[in-house]
């Protein structure tokens, strides 16, 4: 009778896979669609795609880093913008980049995400460096109701290839062109 026992037991213990590894679950992370900037263009969409998932990170990724380039990030708002903020000085870098990003962020309604969409773009090529301008609209849906949602107007990046063989932006101008508020406005708002 006990070796019946011990049998039922040895197929019952068999049967729970109590001794198999199971699969890792995947770890809790936001979302990301960030690649190597080789190319012009992959910067161009890891932007775009830092906004659209909020990595901040991602984000700042794109902008450059004084350690694999010879230039610092820095910022030039649209002049209306600047009247008004005088946060968006000439001296608007990467940590303010950061903080106004990180501050936005937290507006964001959930579930939803930030949408910029480029057009009427054109890049220059100055050998290592490119200027990329584009018409942009970009939606802000955020729960705070002193924020507008909707911005446009003309951006100008300068972009730089690294020591890494990856590109970067440098300098960011923005332009207001449009009855609507622009990107500086919302820096200046969420700063």
């Amino acid at each position: 009778m006990k070796r019946i026992y011990l049998i039922l037991f040895a197929i019952l213990l068999g049967g729970c896979d109590l001794f198999t590894t199971r699969s890792a679950e995947a770890p809790d992370e936001a979302r990301s669609d960030f690649q190597q900037a080789v190319t012009p263009d992959l910067l161009i969409s890891n932007f775009v795609n830092s906004l659209k998932d909020l990595n901040v990170q991602n984000y700042l990724a794109c902008l450059s880093d004084p350690t694999f380039t010879p230039k610092n990030f820095t910022f030039s708002a649209s002049s209306s913008a600047l009247s008004q903020y005088p946060a968006l000085s000439d001296n608007w870098g990467k940590k303010d980049e950061e903080l106004y990003l990180n501050n936005l962020v937290t507006k964001i309604t959930s579930n939803l995400y930030i949408t910029l969409t480029l057009s009427n773009t054109s890049e220059i090529s100055y050998g290592d460096s490119i200027a990329y301008t584009a018409s942009y609209t970009l939606n802000v849906p955020t729960n705070d109701a002193t924020l507008p949602q909707n911005y446009q107007g003309t951006l100008i990046f300068y972009m730089i290839l690294s020591s890494q063989s990856t590109w970067s932006i440098y300098y960011w101008q923005d332009t207001k062109n449009s009855s609507l508020s622009c990107w500086s406005d919302l820096k200046g708002m969420s700063y």
